[in-house]
């Protein structure tokens, strides 16, 4: 049976172009879909649909929003099992996560429909007399929308929803490697009724398609996930053609705490989600794991022993618990890191292979005796490997967590109310957990961080408005 066929969305028309194949990860024999590459024509007709869509869907009455909204993300949520089957398929993922993310991505829709009936503005006191002074929300305009690979429908949900709910037009970029799962999201929103030109999809290469977006004077913002050395490039691009408005979620080198006072149990828990579970893929995953020096032989020999444990194989099998590695590329850098880490005199307690088959599988694996200027301590790898650095007390170790370009997500298993206060006061990130995983983050609190993990405002919940749209301040004399 010819696999199924995903096309580029411009002004509501389906638009084809030259066909690439998308494998799966844990039987790259086997083609999941192809899609059609956008050119540079696709893209700049794409642009021009969602600019000439812009004024008509920013004066659409809220109500008419709200259902669209709503709509979409029921027609996700009806979806759960074939989406997720398609995303484990595709990208690599659990099939419980794989439904997870699915769920979430309907919720997010769904959200954002209720945060519509928020206050939309403010009303304020003027100095001077007889003067009504406000603040007004206005949409940004069109917005450039560019997702990574790691969670395909989630983080599209989590751009588009909000782009749409305040007014705005879309053109969305998904990463090559998840094109089907993009491609689905498209049809749902447009049998869901979106006007034409409202949303558009095109697929292909960052170098081409996503430079498009880039430099195209018909694009007043760009949201994008992704490394931090590719967020560096789309911010010197925004700022030399037009100056648009640019929000970059980035890399992350996350550090867990682990004090001689935590429950070890909790803490081998927290630090094998973390680090692990989603074969690492997370830009909030622990790839830094801080131990105080009494509980470190332990936690390591624990931690290790759980690592071995794990069962890697097919994300649709319910018996495994870590799925493949997203390309022969990603498998290839992780390798390459365990490589270094070993060069650099750190010790791999656990895993540090490719797991023997056809799959892109890598075992689980935990490199002891690292320095905190090592490589593996100081870059953002993105797959099953972390490295475990001994301190002796919890000033070192918030030092030892701080001393990082990133400040994504960082986290502290500790029994103690004191410690996990100054840890909540001194830690330098944008989200804090404790006694629990550094991944896992909840669609109605602000997700972002500080230094190369962030720039611009806060993804998520009801801080998304401050990208997403434009305050304006109007005064009235009476």
């Amino acid at each position: 049976m010819h696999p199924p066929r995903h096309l580029n969305l411009v002004g509501g028309e389906w638009v084809d172009g030259p066909r690439q194949a998308n494998t799966n990860p844990a039987r790259p024999d086997e083609i999941v879909s192809e899609y059609a590459q956008a050119d540079p024509d696709t893209v700049w007709a794409a642009i021009g649909a969602a600019r000439a869509a812009a004024p008509g869907w920013a004066r659409q009455p809220v109500g008419e929003r709200i259902a669209l909204l709503d709509r979409i993300g029921q027609a996700i949520l009806a979806r759960i099992d074939d989406l997720a089957v398609l995303l484990a398929r595709e990208e690599g993922k659990l099939l419980g996560e794989a439904r997870g993310e699915v769920t979430r991505a309907g919720q997010t829709f769904r959200y954002y429909a209720h945060q519509l009936l928020q206050p939309a503005g403010e009303v304020y006191l003027s100095t001077r007399d007889d003067v009504h002074a406000e603040v007004r929300r206005r949409p940004l305009g069109v917005v450039g929308i560019i997702t990574p690979w790691n969670y395909p429908l989630a983080i599209p949900a989590w751009k588009v929803a909000p782009a749409l709910a305040y007014g705005n037009t879309v053109v969305l970029k998904p990463a090559e490697l998840v094109t089907a799962s993009a491609g689905e999201l498209a049809r749902i929103i447009v049998d869901a009724g979106a006007p034409a030109g409202v949303f558009n999809l095109v697929m292909g290469p960052g170098r081409t398609v996503g430079e498009e977006l880039l430099t195209a004077p018909g694009v007043d913002g760009i949201s994008f996930t992704g490394s931090t050395t590719t967020g560096a490039h789309v911010a010197r691009r925004c700022i030399d053609h037009g100056n648009k408005r640019f929000q970059l979620e980035m890399g992350g080198k996350n550090p867990l705490i682990v004090l001689d006072d935590a429950d070890l149990d909790v803490a081998v828990r927290c630090a094998l989600d973390g680090s692990f579970f989603s074969t690492g893929q997370r830009c909030t995953a622990s790839s830094r794991l801080v131990v105080q020096a009494g509980i470190h032989d332990r936690f390591v020999a624990a931690l290790a022993e759980a690592a071995d444990a794990l069962r890697v194989g097919d994300p649709l099998d319910p018996h495994s618990q870590l799925g493949p590695v997203v390309s022969p590329e990603q498998l290839a850098q992780n390798l390459e890191y365990v490589r270094i880490g070993l060069d650099e005199g750190a010790t791999a307690v656990a895993g540090g292979t490719h797991r023997p088959g056809d799959g892109q599988f890598m075992r689980p694996t935990l490199l002891a005796a690292a320095r905190n200027d090592m490589r593996v301590a100081r870059e953002e790898i993105f797959g099953p490997v972390s490295c475990v650095i001994r301190v002796d007390d919890l000033d070192e170790a918030i030092e030892v967590a701080n001393d990082t370009a990133y400040g994504l997500s960082a986290g502290i298993v500790t029994a103690s109310l004191s410690s996990a206060e100054r840890f909540k006061r001194d830690a330098r990130a944008g989200i804090l957990t404790v006694n629990l995983p550094t991944a896992g983050t909840e669609l109605h609190l602000p997700f972002g961080g500080t230094g190369a993990s962030n720039h611009g405002p806060r993804e998520q919940g009801g801080y998304a408005r401050d990208f997403y749209t434009v305050p304006v301040t109007c005064y009235t004399g009476w």
